[in-house]
């Protein structure tokens, strides 16, 4: 039996029959950690995966499902990170999924440079700036501005923790677009894959999907927009699908 915290509930992860523990004052997860899961080009059969700022663990717990790879989330806050070996224990995953409670600068020292076939990351999206516009809430501070690590460090991590051409994930905000292609070439991730998110037809994208291969050849693909909702406020078809598995 899962022991609970505070505030804490556990939710199910629909189209992956599994469970998930969440707290509305500490993590809850988004639209955008279900995305990258799906969107991620992971190994199927055998392999070796990488999630950091992996939050609860909700990207390892999708990716699971797709996957018969090792799965090991990296995440900084031990709080979050103490979730999300409870939501691996409660699904009886511990042979796949691991948690490290670190820092993701210290992974290349920690893990290994150039051993893994994928790496996932749903960073912080904002640079940090004045306290003000900071949350007051240390855990929601934490994961949404770059407190601990910047867009740079993300990126160049993957890059060393990643095979020759291994695969990094990332979502983020279409207004750092041009930040990361750039910091991705820096690092010897050429970008190959990108998808924008809308949330309707018609509205400007507000979540970015792009994947890049380590030592990779220049050939971005651009795909299709995917838009959230229809006009009438429901999840369109393909939303559904994702997330229900409908």
């Amino acid at each position: 039996m899962v022991q609970l915290q505070g505030d804490e509930r556990l939710d199910y992860l629909l189209a992956e029959n599994l469970r998930i523990i969440q707290s509305p004052s500490v993590f809850s997860f988004s639209l955008d950690a279900v995305l990258l899961s799906r969107f991620a080009s992971i190994p199927i059969q055998k392999g070796s995966i990488v999630d950091l700022c992996s939050g609860n663990g909700v990207v390892p717990l999708l990716m699971s499902s797709r996957t018969k790879a090792s799965i090991i989330g990296v995440e900084i806050q031990e709080r979050l990170s103490d979730m999300a070996k409870r939501s691996i224990t409660y699904n009886n995953l511990e042979e796949q999924l691991s948690i490290i409670h670190g820092d993701l600068k210290d992974m290349p020292k920690q893990l290994g440079k150039e051993k893994y076939d994928s790496v996932t990351c749903n960073p912080p999206f904002f640079p940090t700036v004045s306290e003000e516009k900071i949350s007051d809430n240390i855990h929601l501070a934490i994961a949404r501005h770059e407190i601990y690590c910047t867009l740079e460090d993300v990126i160049q991590v993957s890059s060393q923790l990643l095979k020759q051409g291994g695969k990094a994930t990332f979502v983020h905000r279409p207004g750092r677009l041009i930040d990361i292609i750039t910091l991705m070439r820096k690092y010897k991730l050429e970008p190959k894959r990108m998808r924008l998110v809308h949330p309707k037809e018609g509205k400007e994208a507000n979540t970015l999907l792009i994947e890049g291969i380590k030592d990779g050849k220049k050939d971005l693909k651009v795909l299709p927009p995917l838009i959230v909702y229809t006009e009438d406020n429901e999840y369109t078809p393909e939303i559904r699908s994702i997330l229900y598995g409908e």
